[in-house]
């Protein structure tokens, strides 16, 4: 892909102008800059959606583009499982088209039109991943969480977020030549997003994303586009790379902008000085050295998030704790016999898979739910602050104002004072909360929660909506507080940085650990190291073991078997090469009676499947996704 050029205004306002790159396939670019400069609006005008006012895009001929949009799709009377698979349209029609090929062929038509044509068609088939099209959907469904029962159910019934991981699906299935990607993290656990990164790092597509998410850009990113509102510009090298870069070019512009300033001003005051005195002549020279000056500009500085937690009484040093706690909706209990402390001071980031109970455990803890077993206790002079996923507790015909004064002992001046911190003008202060986008709604509730105090935050997807700046002020800020911080994330940077402690729903349990996220996968890949070295003992017994060395580890207590594998998954591999075996055999005892042409491409695709599902992939080396 070629960009060249691109410019796109909204009325009288400039948008971005003159953006320019070039992208080679397998690369993978980051589009990052301040909420509002455009970053959505490029992805749009890149697919299509949306024309330009100037410039230019460019692809190789038959390219295929696909974008993930971050609002849902709305207004589809279709099933999930046919919104998906329509990412797949192109491999439908060069499925199709062998197929009519194939007819002809079958009728004795072998002309070279008819060859070559079958040939690139078989090209572009294979190349699309036709062969391996099923297998790759399940691995994306799977990958994102998105479950089978949720196949056959119509669009109209899933929520928001729900959605969005129907629309990353639908994009990534289709296999395409330029992916873009917007907020592709967003309503993806931890486990999703770590398979995404897996998924994108192996593909051969040009990808282009816009995320908050800075773990996923410096996981999955090779070169970054700054949306910078005076040029953009691109920066061939690592997010992390780009951050430090950037820092250091904006330092030396600001010294080389002080310093000419400085001459500037000698040369100005030597000017006024002698322009009519006796050496008005080097007064004359001096002005023209003056006029050939190229002025630096400072680099602009533009307002970001800065706030501050008030100190507050302290609790007790136990300031939660649960005895045999289940909760859940009724008769389905989410985590079961749950027992657990939070100490004074500790920062407990809750993490698990979506629908895991993550949130329902922060309100039931809050007393907002009632467990369904068990007990939860908290510690004297516990004031909890807690800062809501929806925000649903504002009131939407008040003015911000208002909601900043509702409820605290702060008067008009000081509510303003502190709204101005969190980015909201004079101007903007007495408008309806109704009136405010989702980023500004996550930006005032964080305004009500600093002005109502409290001991112990409670904090649910804090930084959803935020954008990079406003979540580094965030984490800054979370880092001072001398208190008691629970915190539902899925932002690794976020939970990495100021968790001390991670509460993890696993299986139904909880399981609390020190550390955070660097720590919960350190903790993870000893866990798979463990399991990986019973695994090993057959295979050495075959070939002739060497005597165990004083340093081998110990025999585990079962008796070197490791750990027994997974019977819901044996179960469920079992049932799909059965499945497939008995396609396999009806494929195959059509071909023998001479049936349809188009069954050997089946038989093709049914034996793949197979060889897939048992482990037996023909591909002896990795291949990339797509």
């Amino acid at each position: 892909m070629q960009v060249v050029g691109l410019t796109k205004h909204f009325g009288a306002r400039t948008l971005f102008d003159g953006v320019a790159f070039t992208l080679a396939p397998g690369e993978r670019m980051a589009v990052v800059g301040r909420n509002g400069a455009g970053k959505t609006t490029l992805l749009r005008c890149l697919s299509g959606q949306i024309a330009a006012d100037g410039g230019d895009v460019s692809l190789p001929k038959g390219a295929v583009i696909a974008l993930h949009d971050q609002r849902p799709p709305l207004g589809r009377d279709v099933s999930m499982g046919t919104y998906i698979a329509e990412g797949m349209a192109g491999l439908d029609r060069v499925e199709r088209e062998l197929r009519a090929l194939e007819e002809r062929m079958a009728g004795g038509d072998h002309g070279p039109e008819v060859m070559g044509a079958y040939d690139r068609a078989q090209r572009e088939f294979e190349r699309l991943g036709g062969y391996e099209s099923q297998s790759w959907l399940d691995r994306v469904r799977r990958g994102l969480g998105i479950a089978d029962e949720w196949m056959e159910r119509p669009l109209a019934s899933f929520s928001g977020g729900e959605l969005t991981r129907a629309s990353l699906a639908r994009a990534l299935v289709a296999r395409p030549d330029v992916l873009l990607l917007d907020e592709p993290t967003n309503h993806l656990d931890l486990a999703s997003v770590e398979w995404l990164e897996t998924a994108l790092a192996e593909t051969r597509a040009s990808i282009i994303i816009v995320s908050h998410d800075r773990w996923f850009l410096e996981s999955v990113t090779t070169t970054v586009l700054d949306m910078d509102p005076e040029k953009p510009r691109v920066w061939p090298m690592g997010y992390s790379q780009f951050r430090r870069a950037k820092a250091e070019a904006l330092a030396r512009q600001a010294q080389l902008a002080e310093a000419q300033a400085q001459e500037i001003a000698r040369l100005e005051r030597f000017v006024q000085k002698w322009s009519a005195g006796t050496r008005a002549r080097q007064a004359q020279s001096r002005q023209k050295a003056l006029d050939r000056i190229t002025r630096i500009e400072a680099p602009s500085r533009e307002k970001s998030l800065a706030f501050g937690f008030p100190r507050s009484e302290q609790p007790t040093r136990i300031v939660m704790e649960t005895d045999g706690l289940s909760i859940g909706p009724a008769g389905r209990p989410l985590v079961a016999d749950a027992s657990f402390h939070i100490e004074r001071g500790w920062r407990v980031a809750v993490v698990g898979p979506n629908g895991a109970g993550k949130t329902t455990l922060v309100e039931t803890l809050l007393g907002l739910r009632k467990p369904l077993a068990g007990r939860v206790s908290q510690g004297h002079r516990v004031q909890v602050g807690y800062f809501s996923q929806h925000a649903e507790e504002l009131a939407p015909d008040r003015t911000l104002v208002e909601t900043v004064l509702a409820g605290t002992t702060l008067n008009n001046t000081q509510a303003r004072s502190l709204l101005g911190r969190f980015l909201f003008g004079a101007d903007t202060v007495e408008k309806k909360v109704e009136m405010l986008s989702g980023g500004e709604r996550r930006r005032l509730s964080l305004v009500q929660l600093i002005a109502q105090g409290g001991n112990v935050l409670v904090l649910d997807e804090p930084t959803n909506h935020l954008d990079i700046e406003s979540r580094e002020a965030l984490e800054e800020a979370v880092g001072a507080y001398d208190g008691t911080v629970l915190f539902v994330s899925h932002d690794r940077a976020l939970i990495d940085l100021i968790a001390t402690h991670t509460l993890s729903v696993e299986e139904g349990t909880l399981v609390l650990r020190d550390g955070g996220y660097t720590d919960l996968l350190a903790h993870r890949a000893r866990l798979e190291a463990q399991a990986a070295v019973p695994a090993a003992a057959p295979t050495s017994k075959r070939t002739g073991s060497a005597p165990t060395s004083p340093s081998s580890p110990k025999p585990s207590d079962n008796g070197g078997k490791g750990r027994r594998p997974n019977p819901r998954q044996v179960a469920r591999l079992e049932t799909a090469i059965a499945q497939l075996e008995g396609e396999l055999e009806t494929v195959e005892a059509a071909l023998a009676g001479g049936g349809d042409p188009a069954t050997g491409l089946a038989w093709t695709r049914c034996t793949f499947a197979v060889l897939s599902a048992e482990g037996l992939s023909p591909a002896v080396r990795r291949e990339p996704a797509w």
